[in-house]
Parts: structure tokens; C-alpha cells; sequence
């Protein structure tokens, strides 16, 4: 298993644990957070970027799989907004790849890891054409007006799923 940091920062040494401010984890506990290579894409847009990712699970029915994928060959798709498409284009991303033998799993659907001990990343990539980078792991893009109406499709589909930085989002039409 590959597990991943991506940040807008090309210059981290050193991962210290950080407590949590989510109201389901424990705010005493200090974490480093990563994201398996199976979900990677779903952060592999600017980091302000307002997006819905989401991809086939083991409950995903046939119906959401032809209604939500334009072609039968993915299984993975990330929505943003028409705005972003100048920053996506502009923006480099860094993937600090850590050993996984410190980190546990912290939610399946989203591919979250978790370890409580300092982490020193063992590779580092530069990724400078994010499109590319999406394409390569064969997940289609969507670029749309506006990500509530998408947002709320996917929610009550059958597909896994996340929303990320929906505050950035364009108001509700």
C-alpha cells in the first residue's frame, strides 16, 4: 500500500503530529494524516479548491454507475467549477510518499491513514500538470458552472464519495 501528504508546499522535512479540530476524533491525540493511492485523485486539484470526488464502492448499483460515468472504462471521477480551470492548470502539487508501517486506518471510504508518531516522508514527487496527472489515473474531470446540484446527486447515489472545501464553492443558483 502507498500512502500519501499532498501540499501546495515543496519543502517539508518533517510531519509532526496535529491535533484534530473534527468533533469525532479526539482533540488529545495528535495526528499525521495521509491518503492511499486509490483515493489520491481526489486531492490532486489546488488545495482551496471546492470539488466533488467520488468512485465506484461495493454497494455502487448499476444505475449510478451509467448515470454518473460517461464510459463503462472508469471508476473514479473528480467535479470543479469552471473558475478553477486557469488554477488547476497553474498549480504544482507535491506528493510526500510515506512507509506505511505507523499508520492505521481511519475511514475506508475516503482511504484515510492515520499514525500518532512523527513521520519523515521517503520520496517526493512533483507534479506540475494536474489534468494530466487525473487523466493518467484514469479518473474523468468534470468541469461545471456550479457543484450543489452535482453534490447533492452524488450524496443520495450509491456511489462513495467526497466534498471537499465546499465553502469555496459558487452560492447555490
Amino acid at each position: 500500500m502507498r500512502l500519501f501528504h499532498v501540499s501546495e508546499e515543496n519543502n517539508i522535512q518533517i510531519f509532526e503530529p496535529r491535533y484534530p479540530s473534527r468533533s469525532d476524533l479526539d482533540k488529545n491525540t495528535g495526528l499525521v494524516w495521509a491518503i492511499d493511492d486509490a483515493r489520491l485523485p481526489n486531492f490532486l486539484t489546488p488545495r482551496d479548491c471546492p470539488r466533488v470526488a467520488y468512485h465506484i464502492g461495493r454497494k455502487t448499483t448499476e444505475s449510478d454507475r451509467k448515470k454518473f460515468f460517461s464510459s463503462s472504462t472508469v471508476s473514479h471521477a473528480i467535479v470543479i467549477e469552471n473558475k478553477w480551470f486557469e488554477q488547476m492548470k497553474n498549480t504544482t502539487l507535491y506528493l510526500y510518499e510515506f512507509a506505511d508501517d505507523d499508520f492505521a486506518l481511519q475511514d475506508d471510504v475516503a482511504g484515510y491513514y492515520v499514525a500518532k508518531t512523527t513521520q519523515i516522508p521517503k520520496a517526493k514527487y512533483q507534479l506540475n500538470d494536474l489534468f494530466s496527472e487525473l487523466i493518467k489515473r484514469n479518473v474523468e474531470i468534470r468541469m461545471i458552472d456550479n457543484l450543489w446540484d452535482i453534490a447533492e446527486e452524488v450524496k443520495n447515489s450509491t456511489l462513495n464519495w467526497s466534498l471537499c472545501r465546499m465553502g469555496n464553492a459558487q452560492p447555490r443558483f
